[in-house]
């Protein structure tokens, strides 16, 4: 199972805001949305890995213990960091973020 924390859901909603009004390159919204789409496709299959990569990364600590990083295409790299209940096998995503935010 896989749970988004509200900030999570906020990085979703931002993701999609920026993909809409971004400048550089004209985007529909149907693209947009299914680009999100893709993005929780990913993170719901984060609680059927076996393997769960330690967070390394200062800032990414802040948010949880783990990290899964998926690679969109040659420019974007996401990654969702959470907090891994093994027991239950449950990931409770904290943070979606990606290789352009320079800052969390």
């Amino acid at each position: 199972m896989v749970i988004y924390s509200e900030t999570a859901k906020l990085d979703l909603i931002d993701t999609l805001y920026g993909l809409i009004t971004w400048e550089k390159h004209t985007i529909t919204i149907e693209h947009a949305e299914r680009y999100v789409d893709d993005i929780v496709d990913v993170i719901d299959t984060i609680c059927t890995k076996t393997f769960h990569r330690n967070c390394t990364h200062p800032s990414h600590l802040q948010f949880g213990n783990k990290n899964y990083t998926y690679k969109r295409n040659n420019n974007t790299t996401w990654y969702f960091i959470y907090n891994w209940d093994k027991v239950n096998r449950i990931a409770y995503i904290n943070k979606i973020t990606n290789n352009h935010i320079t800052a969390l």
